[in-house]
C-alpha cells in the first residue's frame, strides 16, 4: 500500500494505525538484521503515537494527512530525548532537548515515526559506509551499497521497513541513494523546508527532503514538512509550494533540457534508461533538447571545496565539553582542555569526517582562502548563471540521477575521488538551492534500480512534480 492508501484507511476506519505498525514491524523483523536501515528502532514510542492516532480516529478527529503512516527519520534529525547520533561515536549518549521542525510537523500530521536511519557519519558519503555503526545494505542485492548518505532512509523505504523517509541532500544525499535502491527522492528548494533541528554539515547547502514510493506519496511528504518557520533564518516566509493537485495535468508543452554535461561517462545501461526517459516524455507531449550547462562540469570541484569548509566550521562544536563524547587526554584523567578537545576528536570522528574537516580548514586558511574556498565561491556563482540561462530555455532539466547503478561494498572506499563522483549529477542543484527530484526509471543490465533526475528552477516544485508523475507513470515495469 501507499503512504496514501494507508492514511486514507486509518482516516476511514477500515484500518488502525496500530494494524499498520505491527505489520511494518514484522518486516522490520524479518530483514532488518540483514540491511541494518535504523540504528534505532522506537517499538515503544510508535505504538504509543499509533494508538493515539487510534484514539482520535474513534473520537471522531482527523489526525491529519499522514495518519498511522509509518515514517523513518535520517539519524540527524533531533527528536526529543531519542538518541540522535548523525552515525558517530562523537554524539554517543546525546539525547536532544527538542524535536527539529520537520519531526514536530510529521507528528501533527498523523504520521508514525519508527526509528531513526542509519547514514554516512555527518551525513559526509555516497554509500553509507562510512557509519560509526556499519554499514546499511541494499535491499534488491546486500552484496552492494545503498548510497548516502542517506541510505538508511532510502534502504528502510525500499525494504518496506516505513511507508515514507526523510533524509538531508547536501549534495544529493537524498536523490543518489534513493536511484539506488529504486525509490522516489527529492531535494526542495533551499529554505522551503525548515532546518532547525537537523544537525549541520554543510549549512548554506543542506536541505531536508522525503523519499516515498511514489511521486504522490513524496508530493504530500513535502507539503507537510514545508512551509515558513521562525526558528530557521533560512526558512522562506511562503507556504510550501502545492504540488499534489498537478500530478494529473501531464508535460503538454513542457520545455525539457537534456544536461549535454552529464551524459558522458555514464555506464551504458544508465545512459539507455536516460535516453528512453527523454524519450517517454517526449510522447507525452514535451518538447525535449539538448541543452548545454557549461559551469556544471565544475560543480563537483565547488562543492566538496565550499562544503569540507562549512563543515570544519559547523564541526568545531564538537569539543568533549557541551555534549556527546569526552576522551580526556592524560591517564589519570589530566591534561590540558586542548589535548581533551585533541583526544575526543581523535576517537570520535571517523576517517571521512577527519578528512574533509583538514580539506575545509586548508581551504580557509590565512593565504588560501581566496584561492580555494573564494574561488569556488565564485564558480558557485557561475553556475547559478548558467542554470538560469538554460531556465531561460526551458522549464525543466533532465539528467541521470548517478552514473552508475549501486555497487559492490568496498568499490570506491578505497578512492575518495571515485566515491565523489557519485555526485557528479546532483551537487549543482544544492550549489544553486533549486529544487531536484529522482524517479525510478527501470533497471541496468544487473538487475539493479535506476534513477532520472529531473531538475527545476527556485520554487519549481510544482513543474518538477507534473514531470516526476508523468516519468513515473512511463517508467519501465
Amino acid at each position: 500500500m501507499t503512504a496514501l492508501e494507508i492514511a486514507a484507511d486509518v482516516r476511514s476506519g477500515r484500518l488502525t494505525a496500530r494494524e499498520v505498525l505491527e505489520g511494518h514491524l514484522a518486516v522490520i523483523g524479518q530483514r532488518e538484521p540483514e540491511l541494518h536501515a535504523f540504528n534505532l528502532v522506537m517499538v515503544d514510542d510508535a505504538r504509543a503515537a499509533a494508538d493515539e492516532v487510534d484514539r482520535r480516529v474513534a473520537a471522531g478527529d482527523d489526525p491529519g494527512p499522514l495518519a498511522g503512516v509509518p515514517v523513518a527519520l535520517k539519524d540527524n534529525l533531533c527528536t526529543r530525548g531519542v538518541p540522535t547520533t548523525c552515525s558517530s561515536r562523537i554524539l554517543d549518549g546525546w539525547r536532544p532537548p527538542y524535536d527539529a521542525t520537520v519531526v514536530t510537523r510529521l507528528r501533527g500530521a498523523g504520521a508514525v515515526v519508527v526509528g531513526k536511519t542509519n547514514m554516512d557519519e555527518f551525513a559526509m558519503g555516497s554509500s553509507t559506509e562510512n557509519s560509526a555503526f556499519g554499514p546499511t545494505r541494499n535491499p534488491h542485492d546486500p552484496t552492494r551499497v545503498p548510497g548516502g548518505s542517506s541510505g538508511g532512509s532510502a534502504a528502510a523505504v525500499a525494504a518496506g521497513f516505513a511507508s515514507l523517509g526523510l533524509g538531508s541532500d547536501t549534495g544529493g544525499s537524498i536523490r543518489q541513494p534513493a536511484a539506488l535502491c529504486g525509490v522516489v527522492g527529492m531535494k526542495p528548494t533551499y529554505g522551503v523546508v525548515s532546518r532547525y533541528g537537523l544537525v549541520a554539515f554543510a549549512s548554506s547547502l543542506d536541505q531536508i527532503g522525503p523519499f516515498a514510493s511514489t511521486v504522490a506519496d513524496a508530493a504530500t511528504l513535502l507539503e507537510v514538512i514545508g512551509g515558513h518557520d521562525p526558528m530557521d533564518s533560512t526558512s522562506l516566509a511562503a507556504p510550501a509550494p502545492p504540488v499534489s493537485g498537478v500530478l494529473d495535468d501531464g508535460v503538454e508543452g513542457l520545455r525539457v533540457g537534456v544536461v549535454r554535461e552529464f551524459t558522458g561517462g555514464l555506464d551504458n545501461d544508465v545512459a539507455a534508461r536516460l535516453a528512453e526517459a527523454a524519450a517517454a516524455l517526449e510522447g507525452a507531449g514535451a518538447k525535449v533538447d539538448d541543452v548545454s550547462v557549461p559551469a556544471v562540469s565544475y560543480g563537483l570541484s565547488a562543492y566538496y571545496l565550499i562544503a569540507t569548509a562549512e563543515a570544519s566550521s559547523n564541526l568545531a562544536r564538537y569539543d568533549g565539553v557541551r555534549y556527546g563524547l569526552r576522551v580526556d587526554a592524560g591517564p589519570d584523567g589530566g591534561g590540558d582542555v586542548g589535548h581533551m578537545n585533541a583526544a575526543t576528536r581523535a576517537a570520535g570522528f571517523g576517517p571521512e569526517v577527519k578528512r574533509r574537516i583538514m580539506l575545509g580548514t586548508y581551504a580557509l586558511s590565512a593565504g588560501y582562502y581566496d584561492a580555494y574556498y573564494g574561488q569556488a565561491q565564485r564558480v558557485r556563482t557561475l553556475i547559478i548563471r548558467d542554470l538560469e540561462a538554460a531556465y531561460a530555455q526551458f522549464d525543466l532539466l533532465l539528467s541521470p540521477t548517478t552514473p552508475t547503478t549501486a555497487f559492490a561494498f568496498g568499490a570506491k572506499s578505497e578512492n575518495p575521488l571515485a566515491m565523489y563522483l557519485s555526485d557528479v549529477c546532483t551537487t549543482p542543484s544544492n550549489l544553486a538551492g533549486h529544487p531536484a527530484i529522482s524517479v525510478p526509471f527501470g533497471t541496468g543490465d544487473d538487475g539493479l534500480p535506476v534513477g532520472i533526475q529531473l531538475l527545476a528552477p527556485a520554487l519549481g516544485e510544482p513543474v518538477l512534480f507534473r514531470a516526476a508523475a508523468a516519468l513515473e507513470r512511463s517508467a519501465p515495469r
